[in-house]
């Protein structure tokens, strides 16, 4: 078959076209603020909720501060009812949450008196949320909750959108309402990270937690540290890495939303379920307090 060439007026038009398209896409990515930069509208907006704009400058601009997609997109594939929870019923598990009880009895002892809420409840919290101290999570607190209230910006909200992986992407119109959801909530826990690092003497990016921004032994959220967390050791501090303050902290974040001794099993259940809104969850820290009582 011969050679046919192209004609000359469709040449020309596929070199306007592709000229076009380049100088387009500068244009295009000019609107996404460039790496580094994705915090500057936040900064804006803590300064007029009230922050000093010298140490919200200095916060954001730290070196270890910084927009974190593939952290956050955890948030929309997660799913709590998928967890295994029967490895806190173990053997090893229980064996390990009567060691804790006898280690920080006194502790535990005097939260018990204070608050009301039985010790076998507090151990059985720590044991599903942190392994009693030993699973704490690694990711930075406040580049998970910048990272999310910093999407009211669409060009941030496709960032995270593409950090998923693809067998795992919810539908995209989830996806987006989740993401408002989820942005004001992470600006709320951002402004009390910043507060609770402030009042105790944190640099906040020191706080490490899980990928939702639980933090400490306890695995509080900012909001929580903030208004509900304890100081159990009495060294004028409140901090959710001390065993005694995450002790404290639990039994009054129960008390507080409700913890009576002699409650029913259904408004235990009810209590509970504020802690973590899951029916699982819930149910296991039932049957490890049961374990735990029976000696």
């Amino acid at each position: 078959m011969g050679f046919l060439p192209w004609p000359r007026t469709f040449i020309l038009g596929c070199f306007f076209f592709l000229f076009l398209l380049v100088m387009l896409i500068p244009g295009v990515c000019a609107q996404s603020p460039p790496k580094g930069n994705e915090f500057d509208l936040l900064k804006e907006r803590l300064i007029k909720d009230g922050f000093a704009p010298e140490k919200i400058q200095d916060i954001l601009a730290r070196e270890a501060v910084f927009f974190n997609p593939d952290g956050v997109s955890m948030f929309f594939i997660h799913s709590e009812s998928s967890l295994n929870y029967d490895q806190f019923l173990s053997k090893s598990s229980i064996a390990n949450a009567f060691e804790y009880m006898e280690d920080h009895k006194e502790a535990l002892d005097r939260a018990q008196k204070a608050f009301g809420v039985d010790k076998t409840v507090i151990t059985a919290i720590l044991l599903v949320e942190t392994r009693l101290g030993t699973f704490l999570g690694k990711r930075t607190v406040i580049n998970t909750l910048a990272t999310m209230a910093a999407l009211t910006d669409e060009t941030l909200q496709e960032r995270i959108w593409n950090a998923i992986p693809e067998q795992k992407k919810p539908k995209k119109e989830t996806f987006l309402k989740k993401v408002d959801q989820r942005s004001k909530w992470g600006y709320e826990e951002l402004k009390a990270l910043i507060k609770y690092a402030d009042k105790e003497g944190f640099a906040p990016e020191t706080i490490k937690g899980s990928y939702a921004g639980a933090m400490g032994i306890s695995q509080f959220m900012p909001s929580n540290a903030l208004t509900l967390a304890k100081d159990g050791n009495e060294d004028g501090k409140i901090d959710l890495f001390d065993h005694s303050d995450a002790i404290f902290s639990v039994a009054n974040y129960l008390k507080h939303h409700g913890w009576k001794p002699g409650i029913t099993r259904q408004r235990q259940h009810e209590v509970l379920f504020r802690y973590n809104h899951s029916n699982y969850y819930v149910d296991t820290l039932m049957k490890i307090s049961d374990r735990l009582k029976e000696g």
